[in-house]
């Protein structure tokens, strides 16, 4: 059989859950017929055929989740090696492996290491699975996914409650990742908007001013490398703008802000809110963000401590703007105040950075409508 692996679907998507397949065993498809639809943690995608055949098996069934290299589905035909990648159950090459130790019996079974490919092995790493806890039931005590995802399902059983999955599963694998890797420092203003006309719907008015201030401030319009240390500058500003949805929260991103009109931002901004909804967002338009907006302000709240996922160096939070008595020439009156978090990286970013920032961004936002 020739076997096709669940592709790469995008930055940071590593795996995918079935949601409808197209085809089952035994259909002749054509190239570029649609297979499967499956849930990222971004967006529902489509895969197509990658070349004609007859399909011999389906891996995996509505509901399960696979991850990237992966078998997905196989064709009829001889084996091809170059198309193998991942677990492919009855495959049998690793349990052709030697495995001893000097000084342990034929029988001494517990001093053997775990039967398992590298898919599996990084499966069990990814639901936390013990695999020296598990009893294969492939051939010759091979350990496969599916036994190490019924140990998995098995402590949730335990545990209680229903599987995380979708926007929210990546929502928590990201915000892990953020507590691991960030060091986060926060920081908080006010903008005083009496020179607007309207003050109740911010988000474009944000958004132009956040760009002005990346201007005064590049370093915070950025992705940070942890890892070798360096920082990557753009000269353009991809702002994601979390949306909350009964799924979860989904990012995605308005490119190019600085230099777009209002009117056209607007527009793309409303696009975007409306693909989101229908869950029909492509998921190139969920990446790429140098630095986020979480308005959150229009649910309820003033001030808040916004997460930075990494690689981007910082994440803005507007409140909500309540009227308040504010001194003005010296005397008492009442205002529309927007009040202002962020939070930056202060691996990648100074104290002094995220101030002079905050400060553009307030002066952008307390000047009059063009």
């Amino acid at each position: 059989m020739k076997y096709f692996k669940l592709p790469d679907l995008g930055e940071g998507l590593q795996e995918a859950e079935i949601v409808e397949w197209h085809v089952k065993a035994g259909d002749t498809v054509k190239v570029d017929q649609l297979l499967v639809s499956v849930e990222t943690a971004k967006a529902i995608v489509d895969i197509p055929a990658p070349y004609d055949g007859v399909v011999s098996k389906c891996f995996g069934g509505e509901g399960d989740i696979l991850h990237v290299g992966e078998p997905l589905l196989a064709y009829e035909g001889e084996d091809d090696a170059g198309t193998v990648v991942g677990r492919l159950e009855g495959s049998g090459h690793a349990a052709q492996e030697d495995s001893f130790f000097v000084g342990a019996a034929p029988s001494t079974r517990e001093h053997l290491a775990p039967r398992a490919t590298p898919a599996v092995r990084q499966l069990a790493r990814k639901l936390g699975v013990e695999l020296a806890s598990l009893a294969g039931s492939g051939a010759d005590g091979l350990v496969t996914s599916a036994d190490v995802e019924a140990a998995a399902q098995s402590a949730r059983d335990k545990f209680g409650g229903e599987r995380v999955r979708g926007v929210r599963r990546s929502m928590a694998i990201n915000m892990a990742k953020s507590h691991a890797e960030v060091v986060p420092v926060t920081i908080y203003g006010d903008a005083d908007l009496h020179r607007w006309g309207q003050a109740r719907d911010p988000l474009i008015r944000l958004a132009k001013a956040i760009a002005y201030a990346c201007t005064v401030e590049p370093v915070l319009n950025s992705w940070f490398d942890g890892k070798n240390l360096s920082i990557r500058q753009h000269e353009t500003l991809d702002l994601g703008i979390a949306v909350d949805t009964p799924d979860g929260l989904f990012v995605p991103v308005l490119r190019d802000v600085g230099t777009r009109a209002a009117a056209d931002l607007k527009e793309g901004m409303a696009r975007l809110r409306a693909d989101v909804k229908a869950r029909s967002i492509p998921p190139q338009e969920m990446m790429g963000a140098t630095i986020t907006l979480s308005n959150f302000g229009t649910l309820f709240g003033r001030y808040a401590n916004p997460i930075v996922v990494p690689p981007q160096v910082a994440i803005i939070g507007a409140g909500g703007i309540r009227d308040e008595v504010v001194a003005w020439e010296g005397k008492p009156t009442v205002h529309p105040i927007l009040p202002l978090s962020l939070t930056v990286d202060h691996r990648a970013a100074t104290g002094g950075e995220a101030a002079r920032f905050l400060k553009a961004l307030v002066t952008a936002l307390e000047a009059p409508e063009d």
